[in-house]
């Protein structure tokens, strides 16, 4: 065992050790490193953590080239046709496009591999340390890392974030084997296009593959135990998502629950709890995550875990042992990079004595990446009804918007609540393409405590997008008591 000495330190110095170097964690040591902490970061993966090299950018590298094929749906519409003759085309035809898909996940891999290098280095010249290895805690105030060669070093420190992040959850008769029954980090592995993919799972995991797979030329079988697709998400937009699915040939199997996946001689076979069998050539099992804090000395060093092994956190990433914080996935707060990314600054900020704000789960906004989009801020309407808030809602489609229709855009609307005596925003909806950038004035108006009428009245651009967040604004003022 190697012990770090601590007699070259400044003893003014904060020693802080970061266990993961996902977006928690390494936001979090640059901000500890720019108070003036001595800091270490402990990641055995490589820097980014899975959301960089498996998840995240992997995941939405791969929907973006999605989002080319079906741009490529609208393009004779708009008279773009293949050089040629056009006069083959067929009315309503959409451009020959193919996937290579080898090409594809290399081009993923590498631009993974390629940003968490940035991350790296940017580390590096903050004068952060990296140690390559597992972390675990030796009571609240002491790190053990163990390198991929059974060497160990010993880690003194003041200050702890555990942001070990999550991995994805396996079925005991669905175990994963890299080829035909895949989990979501897996994928990238594929040589060639599925011929029929199996998504099982419906929630924000599985309706985003679904949809990129579906767009990349794959059959998709999409695989949902609930009512519909998306069950968390605002009705009327999983609504619209699941008619978009059926309408480009997705087949969705709604009230499904999947029980078992196991491998054929050219495929897999996946059984559902009434008995069916779903065939294809591959499945993906989307079914949620599981935490990554067994067997990092947790509990032993007085860190309180739920019952799903989720780290029990506070607003400001506090665990229940002095000086040990945690954030990101690990925590079960919101599976968000950028929830993750806050919460680490927060927990530094908040250990090294600077002025913090608590972590607000509804000013978080979030995107769904499926073609539409669709991205939420603030209270939805249940949970308005629930507390007893007097509100008013209003709902325009896009098809009216004259940028969407110069886009060849026809599906998606924004929603917008406000309270129905001071006009406060209180939450909004905006299903469309693009509805991760739209969502941002909207994000904006409801930390600020903005009203609609304040919304309503400040520029937008014509035409664009942005402009049906105002009208609809403008609708909320008309409605209001």
């Amino acid at each position: 065992m190697v012990a770090v000495s601590t007699e070259a330190q400044d003893l003014q110095q904060t020693r802080v050790v970061v266990v993961g170097g996902g977006p928690g964690g390494y936001e979090a040591a640059l901000v500890a490193r720019r108070r003036g902490a001595d800091v270490t970061v402990v990641e055995r993966a490589g820097m980014g953590g899975a959301a960089v090299l498996t998840d995240v950018v992997p995941s939405k590298t791969l929907i973006a080239t999605a989002e080319w094929m079906t741009l490529f749906e609208h393009a004779p519409e708009l008279g773009i046709r293949p050089a040629g003759d056009a006069r083959t085309m067929v009315e309503g035809e959409s451009a020959a496009v193919q996937v290579d898909l080898d090409v594809v996940n290399a081009r993923v891999l590498s631009l993974a591999a390629a940003q968490s290098a940035d991350i790296r280095a940017r580390i590096e010249r903050e004068d952060i340390t990296i140690l390559v290895g597992t972390g675990r805690l030796d009571g609240p105030q002491r790190v053990v890392v163990e390198d991929e060669d059974g060497g160990t070093t010993t880690l003194d420190a003041d200050v702890v974030l555990v942001a070990t992040g999550a991995t994805p959850r396996v079925l005991p008769d669905a175990q994963p084997d890299g080829e035909r029954i895949l989990t979501w980090t897996q994928l990238y592995g594929l040589k060639e296009l599925p011929e029929r993919l199996v998504v099982v799972g419906s929630g924000v995991t599985g309706a985003e593959f679904a949809n990129a797979y579906n767009a990349l030329g794959a059959e998709v079988v999409l695989v949902s135990s609930r009512d519909r697709v998306l069950p968390g998400e605002d009705p009327d937009a999983a609504a619209l998502i699941e008619d978009v699915f059926r309408a480009r040939g997705m087949t969705v199997l709604s009230r499904s629950r999947a029980q078992a996946a196991v491998r054929t001689e050219d495929g897999v076979e996946v059984t559902l709890a009434d008995g069916r069998v779903v065939s294809g050539s591959h499945v993906l099992m989307a079914v949620g995550s599981t935490p990554s804090t067994a067997g990092l000395g947790l509990e032993e060093a007085g860190v309180r875990l739920g019952p799903s092994g989720h780290i029990k956190v506070d607003k400001v990433s506090r665990t229940s042992a002095r000086g040990v914080y945690a954030a990101g996935d690990c925590t079960g707060v919101l599976p968000l990079a950028s929830v993750a990314a806050m919460q680490g600054r927060i927990a530094m900020a908040h250990a090294l004595g600077d002025a913090v704000i608590p972590l607000d789960p509804k000013a978080v906004s979030a995107t769904i990446f499926t073609a539409p989009e669709i991205a939420t801020v603030g209270y939805d309407e249940d949970q308005l009804k629930a507390v007893g808030t007097a509100y008013l809602v209003r709902t325009l489609p896009l098809r009216g918007n004259p940028r969407a229709k110069m886009l060849g855009l026809r599906e998606g609307f924004v929603k917008l609540y406000a309270h129905s005596v001071t006009g406060v925003l209180l939450g909004g909806v905006v299903v469309s393409h693009r509805a991760s950038e739209l969502i941002f004035p909207i994000t904006l108006a409801f930390a600020r405590r903005l009203t609609a009428d304040e919304v309503a009245e400040s520029f937008t651009v014509y035409p664009s997008m942005s402009g049906t967040v105002a009208e609809v604004a403008r609708m909320l003022h008309q409605n209001r008591a």
